[in-house]
């Protein structure tokens, strides 16, 4: 089930890495207690629940520019 919700998780967030750092910092939040924001089964992982809130664009990231110019 993971292999699936990734691929199509990628098709929001095309950046891996990007995906990737989504994906642990939301896993972290779970594991910490706060609620999922989409029905989930009694037996479905955290990364799961992490997949699917991105899939059902309840999860949502900004990316922040980075300065070039050293300021």
């Amino acid at each position: 089930m993971t292999t699936q919700l990734l691929q199509e998780a990628s098709q929001i967030i095309p950046n891996p890495q990007l995906l990737i750092n989504v994906i642990s910092k939301r896993v972290r939040q779970l594991g910490l207690g706060h609620r999922p924001m989409v029905e989930t089964g009694p037996r479905a992982s955290l990364t799961d629940i992490a997949l699917k809130e991105i899939i059902a664009g309840k999860l949502t990231f900004e990316e922040q520019s980075t300065s070039t110019d050293g300021a």
